[in-house]
């Protein structure tokens, strides 16, 4: 029999690339699972994230947080449909959808394509505006009649995922709205991806964080070795995969500057995650057709489509 005080469930958090889903599922969780940075489509599998939060009647809940890819209107390439195909799954096999919406950008044509699609939907839909620290307050009103009269929502919530503004109240009303029953992870878990992937996306963000402008967002990260050494340490080999000789000259940097300092960011930012000395060695590779190659689809964590 199930205990009473305890809810357990899936909410899938989904929106149009950049809406700022990764850094508010980090600031539910309180710790660090998804990478963040100002580029979009730096999400590019499901990655989930888990919450803890006690109850109003004195019980525990246990939000399992879903962070989908960016949804597209129209998804060109295959990478890009694969991306989309994830997002949706995401929100299909989930308890609650919780749609972000960047109230600085308000209702492009993305966010309009993921309201018809979500009008599909059986599951509870909660209305995030994301980013209210930039907006006046007279938009924002403006911006939650025009989305609920779109669709109607469960609740509208206001938030800086950024300033973790707003954020708690989310956590609490998901919280209660999940089905009673067992924790579906052990309650120190706080995310549910390899460590092989996660050191992966890790790497990943510094390369986004860096490059900027300079880098498409096509390139790929993969670990290939992962070795826990006897003094505690961990030793930590990647290939960073390009499609060009020029972006590897990009990523080198002028006598190999640029990808030491990948590597010295990403070195600490692991060191602290898995609060252990890490070494961490970076080869990029010239791999032209990656993006068309299945096995490294399902390294990601996505299906491949012929």
């Amino acid at each position: 029999m199930n205990d009473p005080l305890t809810r357990a469930g899936f909410v899938a958090v989904v929106g149009a690339p950049n809406a700022g889903k990764s850094t508010l599922v980090n600031g539910l969780v309180g710790s660090k699972v998804s990478i963040v940075s100002p580029k979009v489509q730096t999400t590019r599998m499901r990655v989930i994230g888990i919450a803890m939060t006690d109850l109003a009647d004195g019980g525990r809940a246990q939000v399992v947080l879903v962070d989908t890819p960016g949804i597209f209107r129209v998804a060109k390439r295959r990478l890009e449909r694969a991306m989309v195909a994830a997002a949706w799954r995401g929100a299909d096999d989930a308890d609650l959808v919780a749609l972000v919406v960047d109230a600085e950008r308000g209702v492009g044509a993305e966010t309009e394509a993921i309201i018809e699609r979500l009008k599909e939907q059986r599951a509870p839909r909660y209305l995030v505006l994301n980013k209210i620290d930039l907006v006046p307050r007279e938009k924002l009103l403006a911006l939650t009649a025009e989305l609920n009269a779109r669709l109607p929502f469960e609740r509208t919530f206001m938030v800086s995922a950024l300033k973790a503004d707003g954020i708690g109240d989310l956590l609490k009303t998901l919280a209660a709205a999940l089905p009673a029953g067992p924790f579906l992870y052990p309650e120190d878990q706080a995310a549910d991806l390899p460590m092989r992937l996660l050191a992966a996306e890790v790497t990943r963000e510094q390369v986004f964080l860096q490059l900027h402008q300079e880098l498409p967002y096509e390139a790929a990260v993969e670990t290939d070795k992962w070795e826990d050494r006897a003094d505690g340490s961990v030793r930590i080999e990647q290939t960073i995969h390009v499609q060009r000789e020029g972006q590897r000259a990009i990523f080198l940097g002028k006598g190999g500057a640029r990808i030491k300092q990948i590597g010295a960011r990403a070195r600490h930012e692991l060191g602290q995650m898995l609060e252990r000395p890490v070494h961490l060695f970076l080869h990029v590779k010239v791999s032209e057709r990656w993006a068309d190659t299945p096995a490294h689809y399902r390294t990601i964590g996505l299906d491949y489509e012929p």
